[in-house]
C-alpha cells in the first residue's frame, strides 16, 4: 500500500510539472508595433497606445535611438507628401517630394535615406539628412496611372535595390546604376489574364535570397526562391477567416515568423483582425484587433513579449 501511495504521488507530481511547463510553452504572444496609415501611432504589448503623430503616413521606421522616421501621406502641407524625422526635440524635414507623392523611406545604417517618388517621372533616391541626393535613377513601370506605381523600396546589403511595382505586376532589383538586374513576376499562377490583382506592396529579402512579397488586392502573400519560383504562400483559405483584405504591409521576425497587415480588414468588419502573425505552418500565432473601421497601411514591430527586436527590420 505504500508503494502504491508512492507511485501515485509521483504520477501527480510528474502531470503538474508537465502542466506547469505545458503553460510556461504557451505564453501568449504579445507585440509592441508603430503603425502607419489613416492615424500614426505606437502601442505596447498591453494594446496601450503610447506616442502618435497627427498625419497620416504611408511607411515608417522607428531608429535604434528611438527617433522615428515617417513618410508623410500627401496633404496641404506637403501636396507632393515629405519624408521627417520625429525626436524628442522636434521634428526634422528630411525631403519635401517634388511629384505626385512619396511612397516610402528606409533610413539605412549609413545615416542615409532610400526614397521612392510617384509621377511623371517615377524615381527612386538615396539622400543624406540634409536632402543631398547622392544617388538617383528612373524607375522601370507605368506611368498611366501615378499612385500605383511602387511602394515599399528597400536598400539591399549589397547596396542594390529592391522596388516593387504593382500594376506591373513586378518586384524589380535594381543596381546602384538603376539598371534591373532581375525581376520577379508576381502574377497568380495560371492568370494570364490579371483576373487576380496580385498587386506587389512590400518585397521583403530574407534568409538564402528569398524574397517575401505582400500583394494586396490578390489577397496573397508569396515567398519567392533566389530565382524567383514560388515557395510558400498564404491565401485566406489558409487561415480561420477571409483576414486577408489588401494585404499591404508585412514583416519577417528573426523567428522567421511572418506579420502582415490587413489593410481593409475594418471596413466590413472592425473587428476584423488588423495584424496577423503566422509561422511557416501557416498557423496562426498573433493577432491584433481594434474596433476601428480604418486599416493599418504598414507598420514595425518593435518588440515580442517585451523583448526588443534586433536591428534593421525586415519589413
Amino acid at each position: 500500500m505504500k508503494h502504491s501511495n508512492q507511485l501515485k504521488f509521483l504520477s501527480v507530481a510528474v502531470v503538474g510539472m508537465l502542466l506547469h511547463f505545458g503553460s510556461v510553452q504557451a505564453e501568449e504572444t504579445t507585440h509592441g508595433f508603430l503603425a502607419c496609415g489613416q492615424e500614426t501611432y505606437i502601442v505596447d504589448g498591453q494594446g496601450e497606445r503610447t506616442w502618435s503623430y497627427p498625419h497620416s503616413t504611408r511607411d515608417g521606421y522607428v531608429l535604434p535611438g528611438g527617433n522615428i522616421v515617417l513618410t508623410l501621406s500627401k496633404g496641404k502641407r506637403y501636396p507632393g507628401g515629405a519624408v521627417i524625422e520625429v525626436s524628442s526635440a522636434g521634428e526634422t524635414l528630411i525631403w519635401k517630394g517634388t511629384q505626385a507623392e512619396v511612397n516610402s523611406a528606409q533610413p539605412t545604417g549609413l545615416g542615409t535615406y532610400v526614397i521612392t517618388e510617384s509621377g511623371e517621372k517615377p524615381r527612386l533616391l538615396e539622400v543624406d539628412r540634409y536632402g543631398d541626393i547622392l544617388v538617383q535613377f528612373p524607375l522601370d513601370c507605368q506611368l498611366q496611372n501615378f499612385h500605383m506605381q511602387t511602394r515599399m523600396a528597400r536598400k539591399l546589403d549589397d547596396g542594390s535595390f529592391l522596388v516593387p511595382h504593382l500594376l506591373d505586376f513586378a518586384v524589380r532589383h535594381y543596381g546602384r546604376d538603376g539598371k534591373v538586374l532581375s525581376s520577379i513576376d508576381t502574377t497568380a499562377e495560371g492568370d494570364t489574364k490579371h483576373s487576380i490583382h496580385s498587386w506587389p506592396f512590400t518585397a521583403i529579402r530574407h534568409g538564402e535570397g528569398n524574397t517575401l512579397v505582400c500583394c494586396t488586392n490578390g489577397n496573397r502573400v508569396v515567398d519567392f526562391d533566389a530565382d524567383g519560383n514560388s515557395v510558400w504562400q498564404l491565401l485566406n483559405e489558409d487561415l480561420p477567416g477571409a483576414w486577408l483584405q489588401d494585404p499591404c504591409g508585412g514583416q519577417v521576425l528573426p523567428n522567421g515568423n511572418v506579420v502582415i497587415t490587413s489593410y481593409a480588414g475594418g471596413r466590413k468588419d472592425a473587428d476584423a483582425p488588423k495584424l496577423i502573425e503566422v509561422n511557416r505552418d501557416k498557423e496562426v500565432v498573433w493577432t491584433y484587433t481594434d474596433g476601428l473601421k480604418h486599416g493599418i497601411h504598414h507598420f514595425q514591430i518593435l518588440d515580442t513579449n517585451g523583448v526588443p527586436l534586433a536591428a534593421p527590420p525586415l519589413k
